[in-house]
């Protein structure tokens, strides 16, 4: 699956250093009868937020809608390794300090993201895992972000997209798998708690969501997976799925879904939906028609997802489809505008918003 934000991250690599905030930036106030998306979701008891960049915060429009819209951000790029550690053992988290700082300053939670992916990594990673264990290439980095941030951080995802059934032990073949077998995961968790021993801990992933067959398998190594790992003490406080949907292909299930994040809970485990949008890929030409769509999907997996009391936070992977407008990002559209967020690129609140306060309120 090609997401938005991997066609994002090459434009966003060169921004992730840290920026000076638009000077004139201004927090809006939030008029009773013009309840954002934050307080819809607060009173249902979970927090609203969305993905963001320092180069989307240069600018003192989207900066306020942000603040106005979400209760929580999570860095699109600023965490990845490959920005983070780019040579080896030289540390640069400048661009994290000010996604961090931006968030402390505005009264607003933050979401590490990711600690260990098998994309977005230095190029020396690879070969230095694979040349020999040493468990501080995985322990110490883990060791060194998460205590920088220790107590500013209310969530991590210590490891992102590692299912994948069918492969020997039903896990992603990366060169942490190849060199230190399934008890990498283990590892992380572990180092990530003795960092922080406060921050929820997250297993983040998508391929639960749907209601394809590929889902259902998706769905049963999943709970495998977090059955094992809770056996072992692997201490993981929650499932965050991503919430990447689609106006093509297949859809949410409801039973489905439903039946698993009853699983979920029953485990003990925190829900997160942590990177949630709708790629709007083949909808009607008609932008109003389109929109609509994009909101009634939205709609139909929030209404699920938000019946469970283990959910805790939804968050959307960007506010605005201001930042869509990427070279080569929508080829698909033939030319159209992808609108995949709640706000349009002109940060007006579109039918997903609706959509999803809506859900909220339900």
């Amino acid at each position: 699956m090609i997401r938005r934000r991997d066609f994002l991250a090459q434009a966003a690599a060169a921004a992730c250093s840290a920026p000076a905030f638009a000077a004139d930036f201004r927090p809006s106030i939030v008029e009773d009868g013009d309840r954002p998306l934050r307080v819809h979701a607060a009173q249902r008891g979970v927090a609203y937020g969305c993905a963001t960049g320092n180069y989307q915060l240069h600018d003192a429009d989207f900066a306020q809608a942000l603040v106005r819209e979400a209760a929580m951000i999570v860095p699109e790029y600023e965490m990845k390794r490959g920005v983070i550690e780019a040579v080896r053992g030289q540390y640069d988290f400048s661009g994290a300090d000010a996604l961090v700082a931006f968030a402390r300053g505005h009264g607003l939670a933050f979401r590490g993201h990711p600690l260990v992916w098998h994309k977005r990594n230095p190029d020396w990673l690879d070969d230095a895992v694979s040349a020999a264990r040493d468990d501080t290439l995985l322990t110490g980095y883990v060791a060194a972000v998460v205590s920088r941030y220790r107590g500013k951080v209310h969530s991590w995802d210590v490891v992102n997209e590692a299912i994948t059934p069918g492969e020997p032990d039903d896990l992603r073949p990366t060169a942490w798998l190849k060199r230190f077998g399934p008890s990498y995961i283990d590892l992380a968790f572990h180092a990530a708690r003795a960092g922080d021993p406060r921050a929820l801990l997250v297993y983040n992933d998508w391929g639960c969501e749907l209601g394809a067959p590929q889902n259902d398998r998706f769905r049963a190594t999943t709970l495998g997976f977090l059955e094992g790992a809770l056996a072992r003490s692997v201490p993981i406080d929650a499932l965050g799925l991503q919430g990447h949907l689609g106006l093509q292909g297949p859809q949410v299930d409801a039973a489905k879904l439903r039946a698993f994040l009853t699983e979920v809970k029953a485990m003990g485990l925190r829900i997160l939906i942590t990177e949630h949008d709708v790629d709007d890929s083949g909808g009607p030409s008609d932008i109003a028609a389109r929109d609509a769509t994009v909101g009634e999907v939205s709609r139909r997996f929030l209404d699920v997802v938000l019946e469970n009391s283990a959910v805790i936070a939804v968050l959307t992977w960007g506010l605005s489809d201001r930042y869509l407008e990427q070279p080569g990002l929508r080829e698909r559209l033939a030319g159209w505008s992808p609108r995949m967020l709640p706000l349009d690129a002109a940060l007006n609140r579109k039918p997903m918003w609706q959509a999803m306060a809506k859900a909220f309120a339900a």
